[in-house]
């Protein structure tokens, strides 16, 4: 494979990984005050193509965050227990932002690469076609 196509193939593969991550994320925050509502995790892992590693990035499997989810009392809560309470949602809004924030810059950066490298592909074939 040629080190451009290479390139578009890598920031291409980053862009996806982190839009999923951006989606987990707005999903997380759209269901703070959920009920029982565990956060959901996204890992990275290197993409495999014909059973080799690509060099290009994928999003793993999604896991839930297993800390323990906040008792909070309500006695007038529909899903409150005798004592009143009932369990909450383990996101904290802090925290998203920050990964959101985080995962969208990573996407722009992988979008700028992608561009250059683009642009670096159409001055090849200016040249040539002189």
């Amino acid at each position: 494979m040629s080190e451009p196509i290479s390139a578009l193939g890598l920031s291409a593969s980053g862009m996806r990984a982190q839009s999923e991550r951006l989606r987990h994320t707005a999903e997380n925050m759209a269901n703070i005050d959920t009920p029982g509502y565990r956060r959901k995790l996204v890992t990275f892992e290197e993409a495999m193509r014909f059973g080799r590693p690509s060099g290009e990035v994928q999003a793993g499997r999604m896991r839930l965050d297993q800390t323990p989810l906040p008792r909070i009392h309500d006695p007038s809560h529909p899903m409150a227990d005798q004592d009143g309470y009932y369990l909450g949602s383990n996101v904290d809004l802090i925290i998203e932002m920050a990964d959101s924030r985080e995962a969208g810059r990573s996407y722009e950066a992988n979008l700028r690469m992608f561009e250059q490298t683009r642009q670096m592909g159409a001055s090849l074939l200016e040249i040539l076609r002189r």
